[in-house]
């Protein structure tokens, strides 16, 4: 029997995969985790019990939330920032945390829309200026505006000055007149000798047999006269004899009522881009510079717009575009990008789309930028991976960074990323898994090589996740009193329960009576004031009786357990390993900082009530031999605690 001290610094892999419990021959594992549930770990290395969700508002039943949500970021300024939630032919607003009323002076505190629930969940946007964007293959695209005020707020269909056109139905007609063009290149007036013209010829073409001279008709004129944009060069401006030409017909818009709209959306280097049509799902379409709603392809000068397909030997509808160092576009079949170099921005005459990785990914779930990289949900839902300019392949690489975790992955149906909001912050990136209505979080920090998975819960269902610039908003769908309901939750780092009501300065009771709580009718709840525990209170009538009426403040809402458990230890003895050796965890010595509350194997640690304690802590004797030597940590009650590492004695036997 021997005895050995080791110490887990930090836990910056986050929960791995059950997979993994025997890989103690990679760094990863020691600083790892068996479980990390309702937790989030930070990038210096820390883990702490998660931010509760303070409830924001309960969508109506008039809503019916349960047909489909969406939920959205707008960004008026830098000062100015909204959460858009979409539910059937409604929007309603979201500023600081709280629902904006009187829309539009109407009564109404939400937007009257034309988008159906059907469309949401595959609803792509994209945001300029005042100017947020709405595309779905089955709607019209459209545009939501900010007035002049929090509360006034439009919606339109977009009105295109120029749609690109195809060709789904090709047609020839010869045309039994001389034709004679005004100049052989550039725009010019078509004439013909006899009446062939019609204003259905707008936007098809007049080519010579001989292939020197084709042309777009632009303008109807006359039976005998159109104008038009050449495409390829006729020899001369001789009359070209009758026969001698047809009309290539067929052309029609590459979107429409009939042929579907646009699936999906980005700006980038000054131009609106739409990913595939619904009759085009692999076509990328840009419109003019600066002119987002003109897709006339004019003479392919460089302001021009452009249009390119992907064609490769696989599926490739567009799900999704972002706007990097390059253009990257993401397909079912996989991953490309429109090159360009630092001098020359992308043209009709030099774009080309080249291919990247093979991966494919998810619809409906919206590519997000994370520092240097671009993170997506592959196509069958069960990784994550980060689509990255490789310097040494000169090309995009597809990392997948949930290797070690891809358990946590359950089918995600809607993502998110927080953005590090300070130096010591990192990048949070939250996904709803819609098998089981968990919460996936990644802390990431790429420069520290950070990516820690950890999962959440809650007396409920995650249904959607949207990021406000720092605000971190969910739908929650919740049974109370035996009726289903559709919560708008928050992240609020002040809290430590869900569907939280806190009620301070003003707003804090006078007496030991609360009201207002009916959306936790017929719940137990737990109470906290003044940063200590009340007892357990049961929702009646929207309301509570408080043991104490508060001081300062008190929070009320639904308890949530936190749970870390450490990996099988593994001492690196020079001797050997000791996975099928039995051990025992002898002492244990937890670093902690600003914690109220924490127990190890369901004893707790004592604290002093209504104390914020730094330092360390000691357990000891801990009893009982196996063959893993796990420690578990929770909590009794719902209150702070950040767990910075762990040192421990092990004694191991045979």
């Amino acid at each position: 029997m021997s005895r050995a001290v080791t110490i887990q610094t930090n836990f910056t892999t986050g929960e791995v995969d059950p997979l993994l419990k025997s890989r103690i021959d990679i760094n990863q594992y020691y600083n790892a985790l068996d479980q990390a549930r309702n937790v989030l770990i930070q990038p210096q290395g820390g883990i702490e019990r998660r931010p509760g969700l303070q409830f924001i508002f309960e969508l109506p039943s008039a809503a019916n939330p349960q047909n489909g949500i969406k939920l959205i970021p707008f960004e008026f300024s830098t000062t100015q920032s909204y959460m858009l939630l979409f539910v059937h032919n409604r929007m309603y607003i979201f500023k600081n945390k709280e629902l904006v009323t009187n829309i539009n002076s109407s009564g109404n505190d939400y937007l009257t829309t034309t988008i159906g629930s059907t469309v949401l969940a595959t609803m792509d946007h994209t945001q300029s200026a005042d100017t947020l964007i709405l595309v779905q293959e089955d709607m019209a695209p459209k545009k939501i505006v900010r007035g002049g005020s929090h509360s006034t707020w439009t919606i339109s269909d977009l009105s295109f000055e120029f749609i690109p056109k195809f060709n789904f139905t090709a047609s020839e007609t010869t045309i039994n007149q001389t034709i004679t063009p005004s100049a052989v290149d550039g725009n010019i007036t078509i004439t013909a000798g006899g009446n062939v013209f019609s204003s259905g010829n707008v936007n098809q073409y007049i080519e010579a047999n001989d292939g020197i001279g084709r042309a777009r008709i632009t303008r109807f004129v006359s039976a005998t006269s159109v104008e038009a944009i050449v495409e390829i060069p006729f020899f001369n401006t001789s009359a070209i004899a009758s026969g001698g030409t047809f009309i290539d017909g067929g052309y029609e818009d590459s979107w429409s009522s009939t042929k579907g709209y646009p699936r999906t959306c980005t700006f980038h280097e000054g131009r609106l881009y739409f990913g595939g049509v619904k009759s085009r799902p692999n076509t990328i379409f840009a419109s003019r510079v600066a002119r987002f709603f003109d897709f006339n392809p004019g003479e392919a000068l460089d302001d021009d717009s452009l249009e390119l397909t992907i064609s490769t030997d696989s599926t490739n509808a567009i799900t999704g575009m972002f706007s990097g160092r390059d253009l990257q576009i993401f397909t079912k079949g996989g991953e490309f990008f429109l090159p360009q170099s630092t001098l020359d921005p992308i043209t009709p005459t030099n774009v080309v789309v080249n291919g990247a990785t093979r991966r494919g990914s998810q619809e409906g779930i919206k590519p997000v930028g994370a520092e240097s990289g671009t993170l997506f949900i592959q196509r069958a839902g069960k990784s994550l991976r980060e689509f990255l300019f490789s310097d040494v392949e000169l090309s995009y690489i597809s990392n997948n960074i949930s290797l070690l975790s891809s358990h946590l992955l359950k089918s995600p149906s809607d993502m998110a990323l927080r953005k590090a909001t300070s130096t010591t912050d990192g990048d949070l990136l939250l996904l709803v898994n819609s098998t089981d209505g968990s919460l996936a979080t990644y802390s990431i920090l790429r420069g520290q090589n950070v990516i820690a998975p950890t999962l959440s819960t809650t007396d409920g269902e995650f249904l959607n996740v949207g990021v406000d610039v720092d605000q971190i908003y969910f739908v929650i769908k919740r049974t109370i009193s035996s009726a289903t309901k559709y919560y708008v939750e928050c992240f609020n780092d002040d809290n430590t329960t869900d569907s939280t009501k806190l009620l301070s300065g003003s707003s804090k009771p006078s007496s030991t009576t609360v009201t207002g709580l009916s959306h936790l009718e017929g719940k137990t709840v737990r109470v906290i004031a003044d940063d200590q525990m009340q007892t357990n209170k049961t929702v009646s009538s929207g309301q509570i009786t408080l043991d104490a009426v508060p001081t300062t403040y008190v929070e009320i809402g639904l308890d949530y357990t936190p749970i870390i458990k450490t990996l099988p230890v593994e001492l690196k003895l020079s001797s050997g390993n000791i996975v099928a050796q039995k051990k025992r965890i002898v002492e244990a010595t937890v670093n902690l900082y600003l914690s109220q509350n924490l127990t190890l194997n369901d004893n707790a640690f004592s604290f002093v009530a209504g104390d914020f304690f730094t330092g360390k802590k000691r357990r000891k004797p801990m009893l009982g031999y196996d063959r893993d030597g796990q420690m578990t940590f929770s909590q009794t009650d719902p209150l702070f605690f950040n767990l910075l590492g762990i040192e421990y004695k092990v004694s191991v036997g045979q």
